[in-house]
């Protein structure tokens, strides 16, 4: 008789067998596809499973949300159950790359609401605000910006984006070039009772404070009468992405132009202010100015390249911040969309080479 007819060494040889583990992967829990068949921004990732937790999920699958998030350029998370307060979407944040950024140097009014979260913006509702990428100005800004929805407005209120490389791409190579040449120079005057004071900028009440890390940064101070205070700084207007080496159009020169703003609000600024006083104003980094037709084009670039969704409750947008711009449609009833910033990026990791 043969060992295999032994019912003791079958039963061995079974157990010397290894249990095959069977495991479920990320992205098998997830549906993830694009919110519209003509453009890949945004890619919406909603839950296969009742009851998936977002940020359990999220813990498991960094690599993976950076993968697509370069792809893409923008995450919509749809659907998911546990994304309804302020402390889970710091949590959301914390887990993609670290602890929300503080909104430091800032040109739009916020409230903070708990730590680096924020409203996200407390201009009213009827203002439309033009597509930008989060503090492309300062010398450091956030690579990841966040969007929640607690609640969504009774009409519009959007947050339109657009994606910078194909801004980029369209735009003329003699614009571009001129760009890249000569910067762009952004002008901020405070103190004039329009806009944020500068105490609330640079969070501190020192001047000596400000003048110090103005100088870090490369931004000239001139301090006026009655404690108003005057910048100017010269800036970078395209970037590298760090990660996938891809040029962006990356800078404020358009959406802080005074010819970007609504009619309106235009005329009464240059009546009350003139030009020299505006709070906000953009030049060629040499200090001449930008031709209107440049300033045409580019505008009309970012409105053909902008993609707009309505909100849904609970929706959590992430954004590269190098590659999508935002901003934000006017609005009428009740509207809570909070904000996050994280993994913080200097223009010494994305200046071209």
């Amino acid at each position: 008789m043969t060992d295999s007819g032994n019912p003791k060494r079958s039963l061995g040889s079974l157990s010397a067998i290894k249990r095959k583990t069977i495991t479920t992967s990320s992205e098998s829990l997830v549906r993830m596809e694009p919110l519209s068949g003509a453009s890949q921004l945004p890619l919406v990732v909603q839950p296969a499973i009742d009851k998936l937790n977002l940020i359990e999920w999220i813990q498991n699958s960094r690599s993976l949300i950076e993968d697509k998030l370069a792809l893409h350029g923008g995450i919509l998370f749809r659907s998911f159950d546990h994304m309804q307060t302020l402390e889970q979407f710091n949590q959301f944040i914390t887990a993609v790359g670290g602890a929300p950024m503080e909104y430091h140097e800032g040109a739009s009014p916020r409230t903070k609401l708990s730590d680096n979260i924020y409203t996200s913006t407390d201009y009213p509702a009827y203002q439309r605000i033009f597509l930008h990428n989060e503090l492309a100005y300062r010398h450091s800004f956030p690579t990841n910006i966040f969007f929640l929805c607690l609640k969504p407005a009774e009409q519009q209120g959007e947050t339109p984006i657009a994606d910078m490389r194909r801004v980029y791409q369209r735009l003329d190579p003699r614009i571009r070039e001129k760009f890249m040449e000569k910067g762009w120079m952004l002008v901020r005057n405070f103190g004039d009772g329009f806009g944020l004071p500068w105490q609330e900028v640079f969070h501190t009440t020192d001047k000596a404070e400000v003048e110090r890390y103005c100088q870090q940064v490369g931004t000239q101070v001139e301090w006026r009468e009655r404690g108003r205070l005057r910048t100017r700084q010269v800036c970078r207007a395209v970037a590298k992405h760090p990660r996938t080496q891809e040029l962006v159009w990356f800078n404020h020169a358009t959406f802080f132009h005074i010819s970007t703003l609504e009619p309106t609000i235009r005329e009464a600024l240059l009546i009350e202010y003139g030009e020299d006083d505006l709070p906000t104003n953009t030049y060629y980094g040499d200090g001449s100015p930008i031709e209107p037709e440049v300033l045409d084009e580019l505008r009309a670039i970012h409105e053909q390249e902008t993609i707009a969704f309505p909100w849904q409750q609970g929706d959590l947008l992430m954004l590269d911040n190098l590659l999508v711009a935002h901003g934000r449609a006017p609005y009428s009833g009740p509207r809570k969309v909070v904000v996050g910033m994280s993994a913080p990026c200097s223009w010494d990791d994305v200046a071209i080479s």
